[in-house]
């Protein structure tokens, strides 16, 4: 349970550190001159804060790849955000599971279970709790120790930027983690390497940003029959 807690709190909490806002171009610049000039990452890390702060909600398709600890895995499903603080990982692939956050608690469900678990927010220990404060307080340099270009890698699609860095608060169970994100503005993949030597690769596309999100969407209703149980951790 350790080891799945890990991974969903540390891509929760990385998914929207991921932006780059192309430069402004002034007349006579190298741009123009015909000669390319490259971002610096500090450049890249204020446009991530720029962009992730000014959004109010967020939606995404996501697939997750999980090697280690002698079993691999693979899930996919959607994740939505909005302002303040709430969120909702809503798993289809290859079983329904839902993990949300409201203003005060966070609920963990699998689909045909008897039992729905829940606990308060000040409780939680989890990758994807630390995400619901993003938006509006992104701070990428602060947030990741040793921040760079990772030229050594090689994105999956052109054109993409591939930064590496470590989280300050896991610097001791996360050996690094990297970003590749699009001309667009958009994180297209996290992989999570581990102290542990698991890997964590998760793939995201359909990103909308400022996409209208219902209130209702984040309330926890249990289907018929289902007891919502308090517990001390809600985590897979």
């Amino acid at each position: 349970m350790t080891g799945l807690r890990l991974r969903f709190s540390i891509t929760a909490w990385l998914l929207l550190l991921g932006a780059v806002a192309a430069p402004a171009q002034a007349p006579g610049s190298p741009e123009r001159a015909g000669v390319a000039r490259t971002p610096s990452v500090g450049s890249v890390a204020r446009a991530v804060d720029d962009y992730y702060n000014h959004l109010k909600s967020l939606k995404a398709e996501f697939t997750e790849v999980y090697q280690g600890q002698g079993m691999s895995r693979t899930e996919s499903g959607t994740l939505w955000l909005k302002k303040p603080g709430r969120m909702r990982w809503e798993y289809r692939v290859p079983r329904e599971k839902l993990f949300l956050i409201d203003s005060d608690h966070a609920y963990f469900y699998v689909a045909g279970e008897q039992q729905a678990r829940k606990t308060p927010l000040r409780n939680l220990d989890d990758i994807r709790s630390p995400l619901r404060y993003l938006l509006g307080k992104t701070k990428l340099e602060k947030e990741l120790e040793v921040l760079s270009f990772a030229p050594d890698l090689t994105p999956l699609e052109p054109g993409d930027v591939v930064l590496r860095g470590v989280p300050k608060a896991m610097k001791d169970r996360i050996t690094s983690v990297v970003l590749e994100i699009s001309p667009g503005h958009e994180i297209r993949r996290i992989v999570i390497h581990g102290a542990d030597d698991t890997v964590t690769d998760f793939r995201f596309s359909q990103l909308e940003a400022n996409v209208p999100v219902q209130g209702s969407l984040f309330r926890f209703i249990p289907p018929p029959g289902v007891t919502t149980l308090e517990d001390s951790q809600v985590a897979q």
